[in-house]
């Protein structure tokens, strides 16, 4: 059986993701060239391009208002918040507009978008870059929130979460980036 790292099982999955749908595409701070902090992202922006893969502002509100507003409009995007401290800039885009809209319309409105972020201590990042927030998530109705724990459940629970039609909230522990 073939062994990758939970690095390289997220990046299978994006890559896949973008090569199979053209309406994948990604947002966030740092993804394009530098290819995210972790580097999941690495090579994208060369291989898809700019208009698939954007680097953003240092704004959360706006990645994932982005992000909802294309996903409505019959896109697919995967937004990053780099960690999942700085979603609490974005708790009404996040709880008030993707987990509710579906609901709030009867169902007339999707909302394919799938917030990646990571979260955990043991770093050394600090009080601002180490908080585990996914248990309040889980608690906003219209919401999924996946914590995947090995490469294999990575790789696997990203493309359901792309390709999903109501908004996933995808919780990366920093810790697991190495392992096997």
């Amino acid at each position: 059986m073939r062994q990758i790292n939970y690095t390289r099982a997220l990046w299978e999955a994006l890559h896949d993701a973008l090569e199979k749908d053209e309406r994948v595409f990604m947002v966030g701070e740092d993804i394009g060239v530098q290819g995210n902090i972790y580097g999941v992202t690495y090579g994208f922006l060369e291989e898809f391009g700019c208009k698939r893969i954007r680097n953003s502002p240092i704004s959360e509100a706006a990645i994932i208002g982005a992000g909802i507003g294309a996903a409505i409009l019959g896109m697919r995007p995967v937004v990053e918040i780099m960690y999942i401290d700085f979603t609490n800039c974005a708790m009404d885009q996040i709880v008030n507009q993707a987990a509710k809209l579906h609901y709030m319309t009867g169902g007339k409105v999707k909302v394919p978008l799938v917030i990646r972020t990571q979260g955990g201590a043991g770093t050394g990042e600090a009080s601002q870059h180490s908080q585990s927030l996914e248990a309040f998530f889980v608690h906003v109705p219209g919401l999924k929130v996946v914590m995947p724990s090995t490469p294999y459940d990575a790789k696997g629970l990203l493309t359901a979460a792309i390709e999903d039609e109501n908004p996933v909230v995808f919780v990366e522990n920093k810790l697991l980036y190495t392992t096997m």
